[in-house]
């Protein structure tokens, strides 16, 4: 019986930069600039421990087409503790580190298989005598928005068929719809495996043949939150068996707490402290933001001065943990809550501006400055219709906090 045994991850965007973070101390500063190149080396610790025939990165090993040199020679590095334990490695690069780009080129071991800009076959022998063809292609450009998939063809002569494809599924609207495809497309090739890279929220879209998203393998956001990581996959003639593997070093968390109950600044310190004290427990660096709604406190009457108070006690010793739990941000809503059809009955003003909230479409030219600044274009995405929304309706209740002062 043939069996083959291998390590899918995607999007390392290694050295990317933590958005969204201020005035964190030296040391949780250092862990998270450092947190993709640790998730990296969780991969190649975890290929090496399990022995695995081949590892597969699918796209996006780093994040921005200039590749630094930094990022490319920790890469290097993790590559020959792989190619000393003979462990292949099969790489496609995706729309952030696309072929196109200018870099120095550090070069990479003879492990390290890249696959070019058209598709093409790969093929493996394993040390127990599998044959197997991996299929793939590294985006030329940035923007790959054609079909790649009809240039897909299984390849007969192996024990197994595994495509590697970083791309968006047709049906999702989240994302940039880079070299798209549905998952009718995708069985009907009849390869045993899909390892899929460009979707950053772990995903299964069949199990079989298994089409799968690892998701990112760090969350670089508070978009991203919770474990991320990648997969171990064992297939044989007659069984399946996926195992998803954590490497991040650091996750992002959000939670919301009801006040109600709370009446003293002690009793908020304590509330938002339970929180920590859970996320701590589960043995995880956190980034959280908290949103505490209905709070009222009888022996606190500065609510202005509140969040400042509070984010000073509750990161006073944070630093020297080592499951940290760092607040990012505090947002704190007073017991009165606003109904806006009652605001709307009490002056026209508000009738005007819920209308204009309500209509408004045009995202994109209140952003133009960010995307139109160099560092905008390298690190700010294009909000897909829904992010779109979610800024819209937090710039409302932003507003209507501010009115209400």
């Amino acid at each position: 019986m043939k069996k083959i045994s291998f390590i899918h991850a995607a999007d390392l965007h290694l050295d990317s930069p933590m958005i969204g973070l201020k005035s964190l101390p030296e040391a949780i500063f250092t862990r998270i600039k450092e947190s993709t190149f640790t998730a990296l080396k969780r991969i190649t610790a975890a290929a090496i421990e399990q022995q695995v025939d081949f590892v597969i990165l699918a796209g996006d090993l780093y994040d921005g087409e200039d590749r630094s040199l930094r990022a490319q020679s920790r890469f290097r590095t993790e590559m020959l503790k792989l190619k000393e334990k003979g462990i292949p490695v099969y790489v496609i690069h995706g729309n952030h580190d696309h072929l196109n780009g200018s870099w120095v080129d550090l070069g990479m071991p003879e492990n390290v298989h890249v696959f070019g800009g058209e598709v093409e076959t790969k093929i493996l022998h394993t040390k127990d005598g599998a044959v197997v063809h991996l299929y793939g292609f590294s985006y030329p450009t940035r923007n790959v928005f054609e079909r790649k998939i009809d240039e897909y063809q299984k390849v007969n002569g192996a024990d197994f068929h595994i495509g590697i494809l970083h791309g968006n599924e047709g049906s999702g609207t989240e994302h940039d719809n880079y070299a798209p495809f549905s998952v009718k497309d995708l069985k009907a090739k009849g390869f045993d495996y899909w390892a899929l890279g460009h979707i950053h929220k772990r995903a299964v879209l069949a199990e079989d043949p298994p089409i799968i998203y690892p998701g990112n393998i760090q969350g670089r956001n508070r978009k991203e939150m919770g474990s991320k990581g990648f997969y171990h996959v064992s297939l044989s003639d007659f069984e399946t068996k996926i195992t998803f593997l954590e490497s991040s070093e650091i996750v992002w968390e959000e939670e919301e707490l009801d006040g109600a109950s709370v009446k003293t600044f002690h009793e908020a310190v304590q509330l938002c402290q339970e929180v920590m004290n859970r996320i701590r427990k589960e043995r995880k660096a956190a980034l959280l933001t908290i949103y505490m709604k209905n709070i009222e406190l009888e022996d606190y009457k500065k609510l202005n001065g509140l969040k400042e108070d509070l984010l000073e006690l509750l990161l006073e010793n944070e630093q020297e943990e080592e499951f940290f739990v760092w607040l990012v941000d505090l947002h704190i809503s007073e017991s009165k809550q606003l109904n806006k059809e009652q605001l709307k009955n009490e002056t026209g003003f508000y009738t005007e501006l819920f209308r204009t909230v309500e209509q408004y479409d045009d995202v994109d030219h209140a952003l133009a400055p960010i995307y139109g600044h160099a560092l905008g274009r390298k690190y700010a995405d294009i909000f897909s219709e829904e992010e779109a929304k979610e800024l819209i309706n937090q710039a409302e209740r932003l507003l209507l906090e501010l009115l209400n002062k």
